[in-house]
């Protein structure tokens, strides 16, 4: 299982692009060895963060998620052709990269994540790959179409040094310009509604006491919001905490389609001493300024005083609530002792009378 979530941890990192730019990514799997249940090749096509398709060697077809192709026949032609070339490209890699560890037995996984990426103003950004095997990175590949440059960096070098001399025509000719950039632009224009949305986030300071410690731990979180850059930053005194103090700082989804980070940081019961003050910042596409959130209470181990006022009144309330209750009891009992109320009251335990103990007079000693 981890060999499948390597690469897909690395996308979810390389998705958190540059504000204002977007990208698409396919995510390609190969396992060979041993039988699984799983398709040989799978892969997904990802437009920023939304899975738009999936296609594995078993059906052979694009099955669309969230999007509803206006070209699909042409799509679905092209994609045949492309997924086809890539399944056996990387099923070569695999068993090239599995002779030389001596892998042998067992069931063994090639990943690739491919993608390009569209700058502000429609410029081209770099086209970039990465290969594991078996969670072995084997090869990173910068392609960079301004300059006309590319990278190649491998663990097999024989395998690279030829992919880099055949790669920059390849790449021009067939996929960077043709496929990858035409593809991303139309995907942008028909989704645009969906990609180009603004949702604010919701963000609280959040204070909870440890009990094990006396100490208390400060929560910035930020929810639901599109798109999923974010900078959060949680200050002390004014000040960015250490990014070796914090907790947290994952993006995570939610169901609705919008993001969620937390960031926390637990504070000592030696330094609530301090009387340190915490805030929290958060910089989103969708906000004009930066939000400034803090704690309710003004400092982190503080409480809240109630006010000499409130307390005087509180007590006031529960003296005349006795007085009332009290009143009310006497009444009762009397009503009972008169037989107002028409009934007959027989009590044979003399203990619970409300009558007072009546002691002999002297003169009967």
């Amino acid at each position: 299982m981890k060999n499948l979530i390597f690469l897909w941890a690395l996308c979810r990192m390389s998705c958190c692009i540059e504000t204002g730019s977007h990208s698409l990514w396919i995510f390609s799997t190969v396992i060979i060895g041993d039988k699984t249940p799983f398709p040989e090749f799978s892969t997904v096509v990802m437009l920023d963060d939304i899975q738009l398709a999936y296609y594995d060697s078993d059906v052979q077809k694009l099955i669309y998620r969230q999007y509803k192709s206006e070209n699909e026949h042409e799509e679905q032609r092209d994609a045949g052709i492309i997924f086809r070339e890539e399944h056996r490209q990387m099923k070569i890699r695999a068993l090239f990269s599995k002779d030389q560890l001596n892998s042998t037995q067992g069931v063994h996984v090639q990943q690739t994540l491919t993608g390009c990426e569209l700058l502000d103003q429609d410029t081209p950004g770099l086209m970039q790959s990465w290969n594991a095997f078996n969670t072995i990175n084997d090869g990173e590949l910068n392609f960079n179409i301004q300059q006309n440059t590319l990278q190649c960096n491998g663990k097999w070098p024989k395998l690279w040094s030829h992919i880099e001399e055949k790669g920059i025509e390849l790449l021009h000719a067939q996929i960077y310009s043709p496929v990858c950039l035409k593809v991303l632009k139309n995907y942008l224009h028909t989704m645009k509604n969906q990609i180009m949305r603004k949702v604010k986030p919701r963000v609280r300071l959040l204070q909870k006491t440890l009990p094990d410690s006396g100490g208390v731990k400060v929560t910035c979180l930020a929810t639901g919001f599109y798109p999923r850059h974010i900078n959060l930053t949680l200050l002390r005194d004014g000040q960015p905490v250490s990014d070796h103090q914090i907790t947290g700082g994952e993006l995570l989804p939610n169901v609705d389609g919008t993001y969620q980070m937390r960031k926390s940081l637990e504070v000592s019961a030696e330094e609530l001493r301090n009387k340190h003050q915490y805030s929290c910042t958060a910089e989103h596409l969708s906000l004009d300024n930066k939000l400034d959130i803090k704690l309710v209470n003004a400092r982190v181990g503080t409480r809240n005083r109630v006010p000499p006022v409130v307390v005087l009144g509180v007590a006031l309330l529960l003296c005349v609530g006795g007085v009332i209750i009290m009143c009310l009891r006497r009444r009762r009992h009397r009503s009972s002792s008169d037989g107002s109320d028409g009934s007959t009251n027989v009590s044979t335990d003399t203990s619970e009378t409300d009558e007072p103990l009546q002691l002999p007079h002297k003169s009967a000693i």
